[in-house]
């Protein structure tokens, strides 16, 4: 129970801020919240807080071992066919069942229906996780396939928007930064290195990561191929976001909704375990019965975290997106974009997973701390860029083509351990509360300043910016790292050198 306390007590910290913002707000002229709305705010936060803290606990006690004993029992079994099916049966399942990809579907649902939607970004996950486990055997720099692989995804979007410019484009970008949501980052974190550690790459830390970086190419890929075969202009209606629509009689409703999703996920992650555990894994019974506990603590998590940001954080979102749009300047909209941004990042429950790993497997090389500052500092970035784009009216791809060429560039001059490790971020920063509230947030901004119509095109691509950014700013880390190192080198040697001389002098 101390454990506990501790991640209840962690995560609140971590959605105090946007807490805080929203309370302020309340008390200004800038929107009108009313009692009912900011009280079922304030409630869904303290779920919030209940919510990532069992959810951590969870990722610990299951989610992270489960990954791991399947990477590393799959990879001891000799049979590198049957690692490649299991893993991609897992992908794609994950990925099928991720509450994410749920949330943004049902708010593109007459752009394309959900179940294609879902079903195509699982194959893709499922395809690039057997890459990336391929890559993992074979220890291959992990730069020379991210560059092969986005120069190819490029250059099928600019064929798709050559063709008939329709607005898939930012919607399969927003796809790649969705699928890595909290259910999937443990456990396919924990797969790569598992299967690392086992055919002794493990020592490379730049191997223990990548996996999150493949898995979410695969969705983007996917998606374009959906838009490359679809035919006619997208069409797009606005989802109903009001309070009402989440609250009374339909609260029931939206939480045995959640508690589906959250269960399809889990026991086809279990299920696919436990089949593995009487087949070849043998784990001890004590094992078993910690990871049962973990399943359990992760899905009443994972429910009450879901639910929390349904009924409270989509209508707040997007209801501050419309009114702030109407009354403030367009520089406040960008700021206020660039703050929620930085504190929307602290409370993704999968960011700490994510963060906790780098820093054990580093060995303290990469801190948490410093982690958690450059993600914070990228994603409020890359909602400010967002509110600019909506504003002016232009397309993402001059933010995402840009921002990957410097992305790929600096991964030829860091080392190969920082570029995995921020290609793995810009999943895992685009979580649940980017999906739920900064993407009705923007919405509600492009539905204000440039219509219903041009949401697909102008508010779409905000999860894709969200992804995008720490990849940059992950690396000036590692650019930054080792130019210091440098530095030190070379005083040291400098140092070296003038007692030599020092001594040459007294000898003379």
């Amino acid at each position: 129970m101390k454990v506990l306390a501790l991640k209840i007590k962690e995560a609140s910290l971590s959605v105090l801020p946007v807490m805080l913002i929203v309370v302020i707000i309340f008390f200004t002229p800038l929107v009108d919240l009313s009692g009912v709305e900011i009280a079922a705010f304030l409630v869904s936060s303290v779920m919030l807080v209940v919510g990532i803290g069992l959810f951590n606990m969870g990722a610990d006690l299951a989610m992270s071992p489960m990954g791991e004993h399947i990477g590393s029992g799959l990879s001891k079994s000799g049979k590198p066919a049957l690692l490649l099916i299991i893993c991609f049966a897992m992908g794609v399942m994950i990925t099928v069942a991720e509450p994410d990809l749920t949330v943004l579907a049902g708010q593109v649902s007459d752009m394309v229906k959900n179940y294609v939607l879902i079903g195509v970004v699982g194959v893709g996950v499922g395809l690039f996780l057997m890459l990336s486990i391929i890559r993992t055997v074979k220890n291959k720099p992990l730069p020379q396939y991210l560059m092969f692989f986005y120069l190819l995804l490029f250059a099928l979007v600019a064929v798709m928007i050559l063709r008939d410019g329709n607005g898939f484009a930012a919607l399969a970008f927003d796809s790649g930064g969705v699928t890595t949501g909290p259910i999937t980052v443990p456990f396919i974190m924990a797969l790569g290195i598992g299967i690392a550690s086992t055919v002794g790459h493990s020592k490379s830390a730049e191997n223990n990561f990548g996996s999150i970086a493949f898995c979410s190419v695969g969705p983007v890929l996917a998606v374009v191929a959906i838009g490359l075969t679809s035919k006619g202009k997208v069409n797009y209606t606005l989802p109903d976001y009001s309070m009402p629509s989440s609250l009374g009689s339909k609260l029931l409703h939206t939480l045995l909704e959640t508690m589906g999703e959250v269960a399809i996920a889990l026991v086809l992650i279990a299920g696919m375990f436990f089949i593995l555990q009487f087949t070849l894994l043998k784990l001890p019974a004590k094992k078993l019965f910690q990871i049962l506990y973990g399943i359990i603590y992760t899905f009443v998590g994972l429910v009450i975290f879901m639910t929390a940001v349904k009924v409270g954080f989509m209508p707040v979102g997007f209801k501050i997106g419309t009114q702030l749009s109407q009354r403030v300047h367009p520089a406040i909209l960008v700021a206020f974009g660039f703050l929620t941004g930085i504190v929307t990042v602290l409370a993704e429950p999968a960011i700490h997973v994510l963060n906790k790993q780098v820093e054990q497997v580093t060995e303290g090389t990469v801190s948490s701390r410093s982690m958690m500052i450059a993600l914070a500092g990228g994603v409020g970035i890359s909602i400010a860029l967002s509110i600019v784009r909506i504003i002016f009216d232009f397309s993402v791809l001059y933010y995402l083509i840009p921002g990957y060429i410097i992305s790929l560039g600096l991964s030829l001059l860091v080392p190969g351990m920082y570029t995995a490790i921020a290609f793995d971020s810009g999943g895992v920063a685009s979580g649940p509360l980017t999906s739920s509230f900064i993407l009705p947030f923007a919405i509600g901004v492009c539905s204000v300043m440039q219509g219903v119509d041009k949401i697909p095109l102008d508010a779409f691509g905000v999860v894709a910016m969200v992804a995008m950014t720490p990849l940059i700013t992950i690396q000036l880390l590692g650019f930054r790292a080792v130019t210091a190192q440098r530095v030190r080198r070379r005083r040291a040697m400098a140092r070296i050198l003038a007692a030599d001389d020092e001594q040459i002098i007294e000898f003379m």
